[in-house]
């Protein structure tokens, strides 16, 4: 069958761009093919610094004719209901459609439309006019006389269409003027003649001949691989960055990789400083010896294969990264010197919000917040003060002035080597974790008290100025805020009470239940064991756990069928009633061994639930309930809950009524599937 080859070849694409773009291109062609009718069996889509590419294979030479029968109004319906129905139906008169009897609703128009299916290449050259013209990119330009919008000036492009055994036609079709063919081009500079393409399989070939590796993936794999070697033969490891990778990757067409070097000297700055100005000035990778130590080296991906083996290149880039690396050391040495207490009073001049005030509002704030969180958390309440203090003070550095990404841990190191004490480092370090779910949780107390504390100054700020999450929408990112308080939590096995409004806290459940749900738990559990005064997070947790591992095992399946039938009863006869069976179980009304089995057995239950619970033992408190299972059984096996006898029944109801909140003490059971 019939195959499609695209390429749309401009000047460089970000790498930011690539991979989600190549994606949106494989969407938006195969969604029309499908729509048009053309249903393909694979497509494939690529991209490099200077292109878009894309291959759908098993096309069909033609759509398939459809017949459909279109349902219209009913017959003396408004006319411009029947003028839409005509319209939609590509039918000129009401006298074309036929008018179809129904016995219950009447007689409707309806047209039988027949349409014939199209050529592929007719179909094509409409669906991708249309998918390059809509094409959204996340940053656009206009170049020149066009009123096109593209990522960057669009130079070529290839379209073919055929079978393996023909020679392919082209596409024809535009996008602002530039027809499309079947040329494109290899390496801007090793190999920049045109290259004329039939299909995928020699555009492919033809491109790494030109010094063009076409996957994206691919070239990652190439860079990596050569930098592992080039860092073995030195007695090296690479230190792994797959965001980096991801970069370098869409920046070169023809990976070349080096290695260069710096002036030990530097190796005094803080590790994480070096790698950041590697990183972010001359996107290069760095290295550890053998010791886990940072080595004084790089990696270079270059995208040309140098006359001089690389020398000049080399030469470049350690030239560049000296000189960053001076600028580094110069502010490394000048923060140093300045006590962090001394950057205090710039933080009146740094405004967070403007409906919440400045950063040193905030740290107000956080050290009163951290004050009384301390004693809560087993911190030293001095040290989570001291901490919170100093905890944006490194804002006004020149290190994080030039790398914000390494704000709390300069601070950190200027703590440290001014005398401050290592639980008060790290929780300046800290106080920003998690920073994902994948980063870690801070574990010192210090430290878990100020990051609870930053992170609910920040929730409850946002709360009291009604800015918060909307949708996809979070750009204060509150959400990872409150997710970041409950893996505090958890992690740390903590009971802290959330001490915040209603609605915040309807927030961190649903937070919660997401978290959760993440980690395996079922998502019915979740719901049975939150109500919306619940404000323990591990004690939430814990139930979850706890009623999980309950409806794991027989008892509980069959306590929770046992809960499910009294209850429907309850319910049943409540209705009938119009009462509410909520009252005392009366002994002396108990006649047969099972009920009254039940009845002490429920009791019993009652009692431990509670006592458990007064405890903060949920799981002793779960397990109270798998003693239900057996009574619960018997009582639906042998006794008739709707006595002739009016007090036995309403006994019996009470009594039903009475295992029902004895369940409830643990957890909304009702809201429990399966």
């Amino acid at each position: 069958m019939p195959e499609l080859l695209l390429e749309l070849f401009s000047e460089e694409i970000p790498a930011r761009f690539q991979r989600r773009a190549a994606e949106d291109l494989k969407k938006a062609v195969t969604g029309a093919l499908v729509e048009s009718g053309l249903l393909y069996e694979g497509a494939r889509a690529y991209a490099t610094p200077r292109r878009l590419a894309l291959t759908v294979t098993g096309i069909p030479a033609r759509s398939p004719d459809t017949h459909e029968e279109r349902k219209g109004p009913k017959v003396g319906a408004p006319q411009q209901a029947i003028d839409g129905f005509l319209r939609a139906a590509g039918l000129k008169s009401v006298d074309e459609a036929r008018v179809v009897a129904d016995p219950k609703k009447g007689d409707f128009y309806a047209a039988h439309i027949d349409k014939p299916g199209a050529d592929a290449e007719s179909l094509l050259s409409v669906i991708l006019a249309k998918v390059v013209a809509d094409f959204s990119w996340a940053k656009s330009m206009r170049w020149g006389a066009g009123a096109m919008n593209w990522v960057r000036p669009l130079r070529a492009i290839t379209a073919t269409f055929g079978p393996e055994n023909e020679e392919p036609v082209v596409i024809p079709f535009a996008a602002d003027g530039l027809a499309a063919g079947q040329t494109t081009y290899g390496h801007r500079f090793l190999s920049p003649e045109p290259i004329r393409v039939r299909r995928f399989d020699d555009y492919v070939t033809a491109l790494e001949r030109a010094n063009v590796v076409l996957d994206l993936d691919r070239r990652k794999d190439i860079i990596r691989t050569d930098a592992d070697h080039l860092a073995f033969a030195q007695g090296l490891k690479v230190i792994e960055d797959e965001g980096l990778l991801e970069e370098v990757a869409g920046l070169v067409e023809w990976p070349v990789v080096m290695m260069g070097a710096f002036d030990p000297k530097f190796l005094e700055l803080p590790e994480e400083v070096i790698i950041a100005t590697i990183r972010a000035n001359q996107k290069c990778f760095c290295l550890r010896d053998g010791s886990g130590k940072l080595a004084p080296n790089f990696i270079i991906t270059a995208n040309t294969v140098a006359a001089d083996g690389g020398v000049t290149i080399i030469a470049g880039n350690e030239r560049v990264i000296r000189a960053r690396l001076s600028d580094a050391m110069f502010f490394y040495n000048h923060d140093l010197a300045v006590p962090l207490e001394d950057g205090l009073p710039k933080l009146r001049e740094m405004v967070f919000h403007a409906k919440i005030g400045t950063q040193f509002e905030r740290v107000e704030r956080l050290v009163k917040l951290s004050g009384e969180i301390a004693p809560l958390v087993g911190a030293d309440v001095e040290e989570a003060k001291l901490a919170a203090s100093l905890a944006k003070a490194d804002l006004v550095t020149g290190m994080v002035g030039e790398f914000p990404e390494l704000q709390g841990l300069m601070g950190r190191y200027y703590a440290l080597a001014q005398g401050k004490s290592g639980a008060v480092a790290n929780a300046i370090r800290d106080h920003y974790k998690p920073l994902g779910p994948t980063d870690y949780v801070p574990s010192e107390p210090v430290a878990i008290a100020v990051a609870l504390a930053d992170k609910l100054d920040l929730l409850t700020g946002f709360w009291a100025i009604d800015e918060k999450p909307t949708g996809s929408r979070d750009p204060f990112a509150l959400r990872r805020a409150a997710l970041g308080v409950i893996r505090i939590v958890t992690e740390n096995r903590l009971r802290f009470p959330l001490q915040v409004e209603r609605d915040l806290l309807a927030f961190f459940h649903d937070r919660l239940k997401v978290s959760l749900r993440d980690a395996g738990a079922r998502h019915d559990l979740v719901d049975a064991v939150i109500s919306e005064d619940s404000n323990d997070i591990l004690e939430i947790t814990r139930r979850v756990e706890a009623l999980s591992g309950l409806l794991e095992t027989d008892d509980g399946a069959n306590l929770l069928a046992g809960y499910r039938r009294a209850v429907n009863i309850v319910v049943a006869e409540e209705k009938k009633d119009g009462r509410t069976y909520a009252g005392a179980v009366e002994t002396a009304s108990l006649k047969q061994v099972e009920e009254v089995v039940l009845a002490e057995s429920a009791e019993v239950a009652a009692r431990t639930v509670s006592d458990n619970l007064a405890q903060d033992d949920y799981a002793a408190a779960v397990a109270a309930l798998s003693a239900l299972r057996t009574p619960v059984d018997n009582f639906f096996d042998k006794v008739l809950v709707n006595d002739p006898d009016e007090a036995v029944r309403t006994n019996r109801l009470n009594l039903l009524a009475r295992l029902r909140d004895t369940m409830h003490m643990v957890a909304d059971f009702a809201k429990i599937a399966g």
